[in-house]
């Protein structure tokens, strides 16, 4: 399956663009629509600046290759919308979050009101080195929770 534009609008709905690397929450340098790493694989340093157009084509090779982790890693029929959410979810939690967590596998189990319940255990992020409640993402995974709800086709992820 392969990403469409809503995709790509919720992720930027949910990561804002940026034009000058900023600290994220958690203090990873950060630029564009949430990208933390150039395709080279070098990270994004403070001090970097990125175009609009620059930033769009990163976010778009970023979700591309989360789709096919995603492809990958849910063995049951998703929906476009339930497809694109996940990608958006992984494009923010990472790869590795995505493929160990309970989310993926009560997914996989068909327990779709198990996964879509997951979302909200996705809230926190390590500052100082405790895990704290971050309101934008507890406000985002109560955005994607309906994507994986068999019996919707809402949009939010």
């Amino acid at each position: 399956m392969n990403i469409t534009q809503n995709c790509l609008d919720l992720i930027k709905k949910w990561e804002g663009f940026r034009a000058n690397a900023y600290l994220d929450p958690v203090n990873i340098s950060t630029i564009g629509y949430g990208t933390i790493r150039y395709p080279n694989g070098q990270k994004v340093q403070m001090g970097d600046i990125i175009s609009e157009p620059e930033a769009e084509a990163l976010m778009k090779l970023e979700a591309d290759e989360f789709a096919e982790i995603v492809s990958k890693a849910v063995t049951v029929a998703l929906n476009q919308n339930q497809f694109d959410g996940l990608v958006c979810f992984c494009y923010n939690v990472g790869a590795g979050a995505f493929q160990e967590s309970t989310l993926l596998k009560k997914l996989n189990a068909q327990d779709y009101t198990g996964a879509a319940e997951q979302f909200l255990v996705w809230n926190k992020g390590t500052i100082n080195g405790r895990k704290v409640v971050l309101e934008g993402l507890t406000n985002r995974r109560k955005g994607q929770q309906p994507t994986v709800n068999r019996s919707t086709d809402v949009t939010g992820a």
